[in-house]
Order: structure tokens, then sequence, then C-alpha cells
């Protein structure tokens, strides 16, 4: 599986993707992970991407020039399953988008800054939004990063228990169990007593019973459905 991502601010991208299941995941072959320099085809010599945005009001908005050249130079290199731009006001992240995402081959991730980019950009290019929350950040880059991490992990052989991505919050639309190891007590705080029993069928049903519970208590919203 193969991500393009266009910023202005590569090097916020540096850390996110070389450490830990990310960097693993690049190791093995399973994932990889191309940031591009937007300024790289900005059309002028001053290398700026942005401008004031027509009818006037606050901020600057990204142009449409260099983000169609870097797409439309992927493009002519490979086919993308989805062009994604991340914006407050795209569908919000779930684990069902993500497991869809994971299906497939190759993404290109917008990063939005400044005031936001040229509409044209989302009507000719984009076909898919999405956001991490009801919240503005200063741009679209770690936002991106959640999209790849949470993405990334759940292809296989990625994590080298493959039923943990399965076993996650979310998955089964429900928030996880609590969880706990050694010791068994600690200042006077002990485990259940039903993990120490041994007793697979008795553990599972705690635990869907937890899981049950505690989305009721944290996330109602969740058992709508």
């Amino acid at each position: 599986m193969r991500f393009d991502i266009i910023t202005v601010l590569p090097s916020l991208l540096e850390s996110p993707f070389a450490h830990s299941i990310l960097q693993r995941a690049q190791k093995k072959g399973l994932t990889e992970i191309h940031v591009h320099n937007l300024r790289e085809y900005a059309h002028n010599k001053q290398k700026s991407v942005d401008d004031y945005p027509y009818g006037g009001g606050s901020g600057m908005v990204m142009q449409i020039e260099p983000f169609a050249s870097c797409i439309e130079k992927l493009q002519s290199e490979r086919e993308y399953d989805e062009i994604i731009y991340m914006t407050p006001d795209g569908v919000t992240l779930n684990q069902e988008i993500a497991n869809d995402l994971s299906t497939k081959g190759n993404i290109i991730i917008l990063c939005g800054h400044y005031k936001g980019i040229d509409q044209r950009i989302r009507d000719i290019f984009v076909t898919k939004e999405i956001s991490v929350g009801d919240y503005v950040l200063s741009g679209g880059e770690l936002p991106a990063a959640i999209v790849v991490d949470a993405i990334v992990r759940l292809i296989p052989g990625v994590l080298s228990d493959e039923t943990s991505a399965l076993s996650d919050s979310f998955q089964d639309g429900l928030l996880d169990a609590p969880i706990y190891t050694r010791p068994a007590e600690w200042r006077g705080h002990k485990v259940p007593a039903v993990l120490l029993s041994g007793h697979e069928a008795k553990i599972a049903e705690w635990r869907d019973e937890q899981q049950l519970l505690r989305t009721k208590e944290r996330r109602p919203d969740l058992l709508k459905d």
C-alpha cells in the first residue's frame, strides 16, 4: 500500500513515520509513505502557494495550480484509489472508514494550511474528505499522520499479533474492556478474579459485559445503531 502526502511543511511528518509500527511496516515493505513538498510545484520564483481570497475576508487560500501539478504528476505514474483532503468539514474519521481504506492500494492525501484550499481542487480532484474531529488545527499534517496510522496498522502482517487490530475499540462498535497486567494486586487494588481464573468462557463473557457497560457509560451514541 502506498501513501503520497502533499504538504507545505514536510518536516512536520518526518517523526510520525520514522518510528514504531509505521517504521516497521515500511521496512517490511508492507507500505510506502512518500511526502511531497508542495512548494516544489509553485509557479513563481518566490515558491509561494497561497493568495488572497476572492471576495475578501481574512486569511490566505492555497492555490489550485501547485496542487494540480503535483497530483497530475503522481497520477501519470500510477493509478490512485482515493485522493483524500483533510478538512474540519469532512466526514469524521472512524474505524469503519479506516477499515475500508486499508483495502485500497494507492492513496493521495492533501494537507491544507492557512485558510484552506481553493474549492476547485476539492471539486475536481478530491474523492473523499476526512476530519479527525470537531476542532480546527493549524494544518492537515497531523490529521494526515493520524489517518495513515489508523490505516497501516490494519494491513495484514504489520502487527505481530494480527488479532490485536481485530480486538481494538470500535472494531465491533463497542469500546474495549478494561485490561490488566502484573502484579495481580497493587496497593490494595486487585485484578478482577475472573481474569485470573483461567476459564476462557467466563473471561470472554466478562469482557463482553465490560465492553457494553463501558460503551453505555462513555459513548452511548455508539449504541444508537
